[in-house]
């Protein structure tokens, strides 16, 4: 792909999502802040025994959060394990219960990781009423918690940040499924198929015969890209052609995954008051995406040796009809927000490219992050960023009127902690055990080495941050690997809920207290600068030394 088509590639997305951030931001805005229930809404409440007009402390927020994804878990292993007596099974036997965990325990964290090639593992029921439901209502849940943060900004002296069963009906029903349904027909139109016809078997040029595989995959990849989700329906994920066929399919889905996450920081301005608070949290995000996205590029064109030389750059495990541009752009997409779809095998970037989607995942996925959890992500940093500026000049921190004290320092400080502590632990364990370690190593790993290093730390790095995405080298379908990682994901994905619904049931309790002089300005771009450095400052001091012993190792090399 020549530079210029590159450049307009990317230019083509910025005034795409320019044109769009005004009102899907307001539209979300008015979701989350209207007082009206549609019929639809009011009979699923009835249905649940849900008093709509209810308003739930942090803690009882909380509750519903984790009991709902407790019964998603349940429901979608259960799902797995009957397969074979279940309608359009295709003739696949019951998932294996190590897999069904981990399966399970991936969808309903919005994470999306697979360790199975999923055309050739799941029927198409448990595709649809078990891993495309949870697309839906996994994104929702992200958005529920980050809507739930944002009041805790706006609401003064209350005991409540909102009703969770509300919060989760309206994001689905007003947003995700009519954006869905949409992205949908698009890429019908793009050549996404859609059908139930199972496998066909075709004759090849040469004579010998091959199956095809079918299915509804266009409605599943519209949600799985709109939720952020990342999990293909097929092995080769978005680099498929039935999920993929064009650079413009691949250019909307881009589309997709960012809408929502770049959005918000619309609604988080117009629900608090001050749009000015939400182009900063965007300059912010976007200004990482930006470095970001121009590091990788740089590095899979410049990649070095006689075959990336002749083919304009490093081209090994990318498709031709995206080229380098449109691979970087993808994988910059789904390694900043938590989506994990692949048009490109991140395993085959060069060393120091590969690193960079890893280091993506390593930011926490804010910029923009997935759907939800990219916002409330931000907004902690965010919370840092102030604290840190308040030390600096010796007056009590305050962001948007609410005083940072010690409990929510406390809180801030525990979210940014636990997904380092659970990506570190598990590359570990990983190698520090014995038996586990010669598992890894016989097992998973098919390259050994710095680049084998690097897979099984992307794997954790993927499954703490909800992510999805894969160094493709490594076989995680193993007994440790299935545990381990869908351990980290559930407690990726609901240890710092736990600390977001708590931060905005403290700031929820506090009155507003007025600007001074001495208040630091958080709309103005030394702000941006600032969260900018603390975002980056609190990655390299966290992740540089595992980096130094993998991707920087290798790249050095």
């Amino acid at each position: 792909m020549p530079v210029w088509l590159g450049v307009l590639q990317a230019l083509t997305l910025v005034a795409v999502l320019a044109v769009i951030y005004r009102p899907l931001g307001d539209y979300m805005a008015t979701i989350y802040s209207s007082r009206k229930h549609l019929a639809v809404e009011r009979g699923f409440y009835r249905l649940i025994g849900v008093d709509a007009r209810g308003e739930q402390t942090w803690s009882a927020y909380l509750r519903g959060v984790l009991a709902f994804s407790l019964v998603g878990v349940l429901v979608v292993y259960a799902i797995q394990r009957a397969q074979a007596v279940l309608p359009y099974s295709l003739g696949f036997p019951a998932v294996p219960e190590g897999l069904s965990f981990n399966t399970a325990a991936s969808f309903v964290t919005n994470t999306n990781w697979q360790s199975y090639s999923p055309d050739v593992t799941l029927g198409y029921t448990v595709q649809l009423t078990g891993l495309a439901v949870q697309n839906f209502v996994s994104a929702a849940v992200g958005l529920a918690v980050a809507i739930a943060l944002v009041r805790g900004l706006m609401l003064r002296r209350s005991g409540t940040i909102g009703n969770f069963w509300v919060d989760l009906t309206r994001g689905v029903l007003r947003l995700l499924l009519p954006l869905a349904v949409i992205g949908a027909i698009v890429l019908l139109a793009g050549g996404v198929i859609q059908n139930v016809t199972g496998f066909t078997d075709v004759s090849t040029l040469t004579g010998a015969t091959q199956s095809i595989p079918g299915g509804p995959v266009a409605s599943q990849e519209a949600i799985k890209e709109l939720g952020t989700n990342g999990g293909g329906f097929f092995n080769a994920n978005s680099a498929h052609p039935f999920e993929n066929p064009t650079a413009w399919t691949s250019l909307f889905q881009i589309v997709l995954m960012l809408a929502i996450p770049f959005s918000l920081p619309r609604t988080f301005g117009t629900l608090v008051g001050d749009k000015r608070q939400g182009y900063a949290i965007l300059a912010t995000m976007a200004t990482i995406f930006v470095v970001s996205l121009t590091a990788l590029t740089l590095f899979e064109l410049g990649g070095a040796g006689t075959a990336p030389g002749l083919a304009g750059g490093a081209m090994e495990g990318k498709e031709t009809r995206f080229g380098i541009w449109g691979s970087t752009l993808y994988a910059t997409s789904t390694t900043l927000t938590s989506t994990g779809a692949v048009n490109s095998m991140h395993d085959s970037y060069t060393a120091l490219g590969g690193m960079m989607p890893m280091l993506n995942m390593m930011l926490g996925e804010v910029a923009p992050g997935g759907v939800g959890s990219g916002l409330y992500g931000m907004l902690i940093l965010a919370v840092i960023a102030v604290f840190v500026a308040g030390l600096l000049v010796g007056r009590t921190p305050e962001y948007l009127g609410k005083k940072i004290g010690p409990r929510e320092i406390k809180l801030a400080s525990l979210y940014i902690l636990i997904t380092p502590t659970l990506v570190l632990l598990g590359t570990a364990l990983s190698f520090a055990i014995p038996a586990i370690r010669a598992d890894v190593e016989t097992t998973s790993i098919w390259n050994p080495g710095l680049h084998g290093f690097s897979e099984v730390l992307y794997a954790f790095t993927s499954a703490a941050n909800n992510n999805g995405s894969a160094f493709a080298g490594l076989t995680a379908n193993t007994p440790w690997l299935n545990t381990a990682l869908g351990v980290v994901m559930l407690l990726g994905r609901f240890l710092p809920m736990v600390f977001v619904l708590a931060l905005a049931g403290s700031f929820a309790a506090q009155d507003r207290v007025p600007a001074t002089v001495g208040t630091l300005p958080t709309n103005r771009p030394q702000f941006v600068g600032l969260l900018i450095g603390v975002t980056l400052i609190i990655t390299a001091l966290t992740y540089f030394p595992v980096l130094a012993l993998g991707p920087l190792a290798e790249g050095l090399q």
